[in-house]
């Protein structure tokens, strides 16, 4: 009967590791969906004076 429960506990571990790999794949994914909105007209001369003061 050990065996058995063995079994459970290592199925059980494993279920939670996996939930847990999903909860993180698709928080990051939302996470990045953000990043990709459109920005506005001050956002997008930041990110212009960014790329234009690191070249120089």
């Amino acid at each position: 009967m050990e065996h058995l429960n063995w079994g459970y506990l290592q199925l059980g571990l494993f279920a939670l590791a996996f939930g847990g790999l999903q909860i993180w794949w698709i928080s990051s994914t939302l996470r990045k969906r953000d990043l990709a909105r459109p920005m506005n007209e001050s956002e997008f001369k930041r990110s212009l004076e960014r790329i234009w003061a690191k070249r120089t």
